[in-house]
C-alpha cells in the first residue's frame, strides 16, 4: 500500500506504507541524511526513524531547525542520565528537557554530591557511550508495566511522573543501559552527538515545590562538531563581559538589597536617569498615537482579579493576599494592569464615536518567582510595564493592531535592534484548558494578529501553546549583539475581559456592543529592556540615551575652572556632562573614562584653555580634534538626530 508524502516545496512524493522521515531524507540524497535529525510530521515533532502515519506532510529537521536542537539536546540529556547512572549507580531521574541552550537534568544521588572536578569524567563517559553509536529505541507500555518497572528501579520520582499519565500514553526510550520515562522525540543514534560540556551544577527543588526535597540540577550542552562547541564556549566569555548585573554596578544603575527583598530592584541615580529617557521617548510616541495616560494603584480587592480570571490562573503564583482590620476586604499585589484599565474604561459610557480610546499607563506589578528563578533584571518580583490598553470596535482591530506594530519597529530603530522575528503565539491545538472564551472569539483574533503581521511583512513564526490565557499574542523575539534571543515587545487581542467586565459602547444602532481590547508593551518591561540593552550594546548606549555623553578631563587642577566653565555651556545645551577633578595623570583619566563607556572625552589643558577650546576624544574611536564646545554640542546633537532620523 502506498502513502502520499507532502515536502514543504509541496512537491508529493508516494512511498510504501512503513516508510520512515529518515527513509525519505535517504531518498532525496544521503548527505540530508547524515543530517536530519527528527521531522516534524503533520506540524509534530517525531523521531526520524518512526513510521510515517499515512498521508501527510514532513519537514526534514537538520541543526539549522530549532526543534532539530532541542531533539540533539533531548537526545543528550538522556546520554548524559546513561553516563552518571555508570558512573554513580543508584541514582534517581527527575526530569531531563532541552532548554533554550542544552539541557538539564534533574537527579538524585542519594546523599552523594558533583562538583565541577566531576565534570570531565561525565564528559569523558558521554563521549564514550556516544561513540558505541548507541540507538534510541522507543516503546510505547501499558502503564502497569511502566509502574512495575520504576517500582523494581525505586524510582519515585518517575512513579509520580506515572501517576498524572493515561494509560495507552505512555512511552519508554532505551539507549544502550539506559531506559527513561519520555515521550521523545529523539536522535536515530547517539554518534551525532560529537562535542559535549557539562556547563552546571544547582538545586532545584522537585517540581519547583520548595516544600519538597532538593534535587541536583546538572545541566550541559553538545553539538554536531567540536568548531561550534568552541565558538560557543567564546561567546559566553564575551557574555560574560556583557552580563548586564556586572555592568549594572560598575556603571552605577541599579542595585538589589537584602532587606528589600530579593528580586526587588533598587534604580540609582543614573539608572533612574536613563529609565526616564526611555519613558519619556515612549510617552511622545504614544502621545502623537492618541494614547491618554492613566495610573492605577499597585493593590486591588481579589474581586477584581476574580473578574478578570487572573485569580484562577496565577492566584497560586501571586505574593500572599494583604489582610486589614475589616475582615470582608482581601487584596492583592497588583499582578497585571488590564483589570484597573477596563475599571477605567466602564467608569464612564462610550459611543461607537469615542472609540478606540487608548489608555497607557507605566505600570508596576508584582509576581511571586522563586528564589532560584530570580536572575538580576531579567527575572524580578517587581517590575514596571510600558503597558497600554485600546478599547475598539471590530472593524477598527486591524488597524489598531498594524498601528502598535508601528510603535514597536519604532522602538527597536531607535534602540538599534536590526535582527527580529515576530512570533504569533497561539492556543495549544489539543489542551484548551488553559484559557478562556469562546472559539469564535479565538478564531476572530488570531485571524487579526494573522492578517495584520503579513499586510505589514513581519517575517513571523507560529507557535502553538504561548498564546495568553485569553487571547492570542505577537510576540516580538529580538537577536542580541551575541546572537541571543529575548522576547521583547508584545501585541494580544483580547476578546474575552471586555466580556468579563460587560464593556459596552452604543453603536450607531444605538444598540450596546461589546469592544475588542487590544493589549501591547513595546517594552515588555523596563527592568528586562534595560537588561538587554546592556548586553547588547555593552554598556555603550546610544548616544541619546546615554546617562553621561561626555566626561570634561582637566590635565591638572589648575584648569578645573575651565572644566566648569564647559559644563555649564553643555548643560545649558541639554547636554549630560560630568567633570573628573581627581588629581590623577591624563592617561589614567583617559582608560578610566573608556573602562566607562562614556562616549565622549573632552580634555582640556593650558593649550585649550587659551583657546577656549576642547580636545575631543570619541570612545573606541581616539582622538576627534579640537573643537569649541558650541562645536561639541552641534557634533552630539548631529549624531543624535542621525541615530533616530529613521523614526
Amino acid at each position: 500500500m502506498k502513502i502520499n508524502v507532502t515536502l514543504p516545496d509541496g512537491t508529493v512524493r508516494s512511498y510504501e506504507q512503513g516508510v520512515t522521515a529518515m527513509d525519505v531524507a535517504r531518498s532525496i540524497s544521503e548527505g540530508l541524511a547524515r543530517n536530519v535529525l527528527s521531522a516534524k510530521v503533520n506540524g509534530e515533532v517525531r523521531d526520524a526513524n518512526r513510521p510515517l502515519p499515512g498521508d501527510c506532510s514532513i519537514q526534514l529537521l537538520t541543526w539549522n531547525d530549532p526543534e532539530g536542537k532541542a531533539t540533539l539536546w533531548h537526545s543528550s540529556a538522556h546520554l548524559m542520565a546513561e553516563a552518571i547512572e555508570a558512573l554513580y549507580p543508584g541514582t534517581k531521574f527527575g526530569i531531563g528537557p532541552p532548554i533554550e541552550n542544552g539541557f538539564y537534568y534533574d537527579i538524585d544521588l542519594g546523599g552523594r554530591v558533583i562538583g565541577d572536578g566531576d565534570f570531565k569524567a561525565i564528559e569523558d563517559k558521554m563521549k564514550e557511550l556516544a561513540a558505541h553509536k548507541e540507538v534510541y529505541v522507543r516503546r510505547e507500555v501499558p502503564k502497569a508495566e511502566a509502574i512495575k518497572y520504576f517500582t523494581e528501579k525505586g524510582d519515585e520520582y518517575k512513579l509520580e511522573l506515572i501517576d498524572g499519565l493515561e494509560d495507552g500514553t505512555i512511552s519508554f526510550y532505551t539507549q544502550g543501559n539506559f531506559t527513561d520515562l519520555c515521550r521523545g522525540p529523539h536522535l536515530p543514534d547517539t554518534s551525532f552527538i560529537k562535542a559535549i560540556k557539562i556547563m552546571s551544577v544547582a538545586g532545584a527543588y522537585w517540581r519547583g515545590d520548595e516544600k519538597r526535597k532538593q534535587l541536583t540540577r546538572l545541566y550541559g550542552i553538545t553539538f554536531p562538531k567540536q568548531k561550534e562547541l568552541d565558538e560557543y564556549l567564546a561567546l559566553l566569555e564575551e557574555a560574560k563581559k556583557r552580563d548586564h548585573r556586572r555592568l549594572g554596578r560598575e556603571l552605577d544603575l541599579f542595585t538589589f538589597s537584602e532587606k528589600v527583598g530579593a528580586g526587588l530592584p533598587l534604580w540609582l541615580p543614573k539608572g533612574t536617569a536613563l529609565r526616564e529617557r526611555l519613558v519619556n521617548f515612549l510617552k511622545k510616541a504614544q502621545e502623537k498615537g492618541g494614547y491618554e495616560q492613566v495610573v492605577t494603584p499597585h493593590i486591588a480587592q481579589k474581586a477584581l482579579y476574580v473578574t478578570s480570571g487572573h485569580y484562577e490562573k496565577y492566584g497560586k503564583d501571586s505574593f500572599q493576599p494583604i489582610h486589614t482590620p475589616d475582615p470582608t476586604e482581601e487584596f492583592f499585589l497588583k499582578p497585571m494592569n488590564c483589570p484597573h484599565h477596563c475599571e477605567i474604561y466602564k467608569s464612564r459610557p462610550h459611543s461607537y464615536k469615542d472609540l478606540p480610546v487608548r489608555y497607557a499607563e507605566f505600570g508596576t506589578v508584582y509576581r511571586y518567582e522563586q528564589s532560584g528563578e530570580l536572575h538580576g533584571l531579567t527575572r524580578v518580583r517587581g517590575f514596571t510595564q510600558d503597558d497600554a490598553h485600546l478599547f475598539c470596535t471590530p472593524d477598527q482591530v486591524k488597524a489598531e493592531f498594524m498601528k502598535v506594530i508601528d510603535l514597536v519597529l519604532m522602538v527597536f530603530r531607535a534602540l538599534e535592534f536590526t535582527d527580529y522575528e515576530a512570533q504569533v503565539s497561539l492556543r495549544d491545538k489539543e489542551d484548551r484548558s488553559k484559557y478562556i472564551g469562546s472559539d469564535a472569539n479565538w478564531a476572530k483574533a488570531e485571524a487579526a494578529i494573522m492578517e495584520a503581521a503579513a499586510e505589514k511583512g513581519l517575517k513571523t513564526v507560529v507557535e502553538y501553546g504561548e498564546a495568553a490565557f485569553y487571547g492570542p499574542k505577537l510576540d516580538f523575539m529580538v537577536k542580541d549583539a551575541l546572537g541571543r534571543r529575548w522576547q521583547l515587545g508584545t501585541i494580544q487581542v483580547d476578546y474575552n475581559l471586555p466580556e468579563r467586565f460587560e464593556l459596552e459602547y452604543v453603536g450607531a444602532d444605538n444598540l450596546k456592543h461589546r469592544p475588542v481590547m487590544i493589549h501591547r508593551a513595546p517594552f515588555g518591561s523596563l527592568e528586562r529592556f534595560v537588561a538587554l540593552l546592556i548586553e547588547h550594546t555593552g554598556g555603550r548606549f546610544p548616544l541619546w540615551l546615554a546617562p553621561e555623553q561626555a566626561i570634561i578631563l582637566p590635565i591638572s587642577e589648575k584648569f578645573n575652572e575651565a572644566a566648569q566653565g564647559v559644563a555649564r555651556l553643555l548643560k545649558d545645551h541639554d547636554i549630560r556632562a560630568v567633570i573628573d577633578e581627581r588629581n590623577e595623570k591624563i592617561g589614567r583619566k583617559i582608560r578610566d573614562a573608556e573602562m566607562a563607556k562614556l562616549p565622549f572625552m573632552l580634555v582640556i589643558g593650558e593649550k585649550e584653555a587659551a583657546a577656549g577650546t576642547v580636545a575631543v576624544r570619541g570612545h573606541g574611536q581616539g582622538d576627534l580634534g579640537p573643537m569649541t564646545p558650541l562645536q561639541f554640542k552641534q557634533l552630539v546633537e548631529e549624531r543624535i538626530h542621525a541615530g533616530l532620523a529613521t523614526l
